[in-house]
């Protein structure tokens, strides 16, 4: 149930939220709400593995 839950979450966040990577933001020089959503995305795809 908790992975279908992350998988089905990773998906709607690759529709809906940005891409830094694609943006080509220095996570060195990111603010703080670039920061929270690169470990927000990092977080559910992890989960979404596991």
């Amino acid at each position: 149930m908790k992975k279908t839950l992350f998988k089905s979450l990773a998906k709607i966040n690759r529709l809906i939220l940005p891409s830094l990577t694609k943006r080509g933001v220095d996570l060195a020089k990111a603010k703080k709400w670039q920061m929270a959503l690169f470990g927000y995305r990092l977080w559910v795809t992890k989960n979404a593995l596991d």
